[in-house]
C-alpha cells in the first residue's frame, strides 16, 4: 500500500456567491463537523462568502496548536452552502483513487491532529501553513478496501444514532413522567384513577403561589441533598498530571452535557494524584451537575458507569441524593427545574450556580409512597438508557479502532 501527499490527491475551489443564490450559512467545529451558523452577518456582505458543495471539504488552518486539533469537515447533509471566506474549501482531485469519505475518515484520526499540531506554527495559538498541510501524507488502498472500510465505520455511526435517537425518545418518556406525577399532580390514587382530574384534595400553596396536593410539602433542594464541590487545593491537577488512560477519570466540561455522560474525550490521574485530593470523589448513585460557565448539565454515577474511579473539576458539584436518586435526576432534568437555573444565572457576566444558591431552590416533597412509585417505574427507562448509552460507548471505541487501523491497512 503506497502513501500519497494530501496535496497530491485534493485541490483548492474558490467559488463565490455572486448573485447571492445560495443563503445556507454554515459554520465549521473544532469538532470536525458543519453546524448552521450563529453569525451575525447583518451588513454583510454574502456575495464574497465561499460556495460549497455536497463531498467538498472546509478547514480551518489557524489555532492548530492552541486548540490540538484542526477543524476539518466534508459537507454530506446538504447539495450545497455557504461558508466564510477565511475557510480554505477544497476537494478530491480523482474519486476513482481516493474517496472523499476515505479521506475524511484519515482526518478524523487523533494521530492526524497530532502531525497538524506539530507543523503548526506561529507562537502559541499556532497556525497550520497550506503548504504544510498539503505535504502530510495519507495511505492509499485499492478503492474497493477505501469503499469496505467506509461502509464498515458508516455502519457503527448509523447504529449509534438510531440509540441515540432511541435514548431521546426514553427521555422523553421520563420526563412526561414526572410532569404528569410532579407538575401536572396526575399521579395514580389508591384506586388507580389520576389523582387531580379524579377530585383529589388540592390546597393553595403561598409559597408556590398554586395548588399542591394535599399532604405534600414544600422544602428546598438542601432538604433532600448533600452537595459537594471538587477539590480546589493545592493539589489540583494541571496538564502534566492528566493521561489518556489511568486510576481515576477526572471529569472535564466535556463529559458531562445536556443528555448526560459522554465519555468520547477523557483524562485520567494516577492513584496518587487521586489520594492527594479531598473532596470531590463520587459514589455510586451520586448527581453531577455543571456549575461555572455552561451551567446546568446533568448525568447521573449509575452501576451502568464502567469507571469505578471518577472525580469532579472545580467547575462541576456532586449531589448526593438523600432520598431516591431516580426521583432527584428526574426533578433536575425536568423543564420547570431548567427554567429556575435560567432565572438565577440570567444577567451573569460569568454564569456560575453555587451550593449556596443551588441548595435552597424550592421543591415538592411528596409522599414515601409516591416517590417509590415513580421511582420505581423512571428506573426502568434509565436502566434502559444507561445500557444504549454503554453500547454507544462500545461502538465508539471501535471506530477509534478502526480509525487506528487505517495506517496498516492491505489491499
Amino acid at each position: 500500500m503506497s502513501y500519497k501527499r494530501i496535496g497530491d490527491l485534493i485541490q483548492l475551489v474558490d467559488i463565490r456567491n455572486e448573485n447571492l443564490s445560495i443563503t445556507n450559512l454554515v459554520g465549521l467545529t473544532i469538532n470536525k463537523k458543519f453546524i448552521p451558523s450563529v453569525a451575525n452577518t447583518i451588513g454583510t456582505d454574502m456575495s464574497k462568502y465561499k460556495i460549497i458543495r455536497k463531498n467538498q471539504f472546509a478547514c480551518s488552518t489557524m489555532q492548530v496548536r492552541r486548540d490540538k486539533k484542526m477543524p476539518i469537515a466534508l459537507l454530506k447533509d446538504f447539495d450545497e452552502a455557504i461558508i466564510s471566506q477565511a475557510y480554505p474549501v477544497f476537494e478530491v482531485v480523482d474519486k476513482n483513487i481516493v474517496l472523499p469519505d476515505y479521506v475524511m475518515l484519515w482526518f478524523t484520526r487523533s494521530e492526524f491532529d497530532r502531525e497538524a499540531c506539530f507543523h503548526a506554527v506561529g507562537g502559541v495559538r499556532g497556525s497550520l501553513e497550506w503548504e504544510d498541510f498539503c505535504t502530510m501524507e495519507l495511505p492509499i488502498p485499492s478503492i474497493e478496501k477505501q469503499r469496505e472500510i467506509v461502509a464498515q465505520y458508516e455502519a457503527i455511526t448509523n447504529k449509534i444514532k438510531v440509540n441515540e435517537a432511541i435514548c431521546e425518545k426514553l427521555e422523553v418518556t421520563a420526563q412526561a413522567l414526572y410532569k404528569q406525577w410532579f407538575v401536572d399532580f396526575e399521579f395514580p390514587n389508591e384506586e388507580g384513577q389520576s389523582y387531580k382530574s379524579s377530585g383529589g384534595k388540592m390546597i393553595f400553596n403561598e409559597e408556590l403561589e398554586k395548588e399542591i396536593p394535599e399532604d405534600w410539602e414544600v422544602g428546598t433542594l438542601g432538604d433532600i441533598c448533600e452537595f459537594i464541590d471538587g477539590d480546589r487545593g493545592v493539589n489540583y491537577p494541571n496538564g502534566s498530571d492528566f493521561t489518556a488512560e489511568g486510576f481515576c477519570l477526572f471529569l472535564n466540561a466535556g463529559n458531562v452535557t445536556k443528555k448526560g455522560f459522554d465519555f468520547n474525550v477523557c483524562s485520567f490521574i494516577t492513584e496518587q494524584k487521586d489520594n492527594q485530593l479531598r473532596k470531590g470523589k463520587l459514589k455510586r448513585g451520586d448527581i453531577i451537575i455543571t456549575s461555572r460557565g455552561t451551567v446546568g448539565n446533568i448525568a447521573f454515577y449509575s452501576d451502568f458507569i464502567v469507571y469505578n474511579n471518577i472525580r469532579i473539576n472545580s467547575g462541576m458539584l456532586i449531589l448526593r441524593p438523600q432520598i431516591k436518586e431516580s426521583f432527584i435526576y428526574s426533578l433536575l432534568r425536568s423543564y420547570e427545574f431548567m427554567k429556575l437555573i435560567a432565572n438565577y444565572i440570567s444577567g451573569s457576566a460569568v454564569p456560575q450556580l453555587p451550593i449556596k444558591d443551588l441548595s435552597v431552590i424550592s421543591i415538592l416533597k411528596a409522599s414515601e409512597v409516591i416517590m417509590n412509585n415513580f421511582s420505581e417505574q423512571v428506573e426502568k427507562i434509565y436502566n434502559i438508557m444507561d445500557s444504549i448509552n454503554n453500547q454507544n460507548q462500545k461502538l465508539t471505541q471501535l471506530q477509534r479502532l478502526l480509525l487506528s487501523r487505517l495506517a496498516t491497512l492491505e489491499g
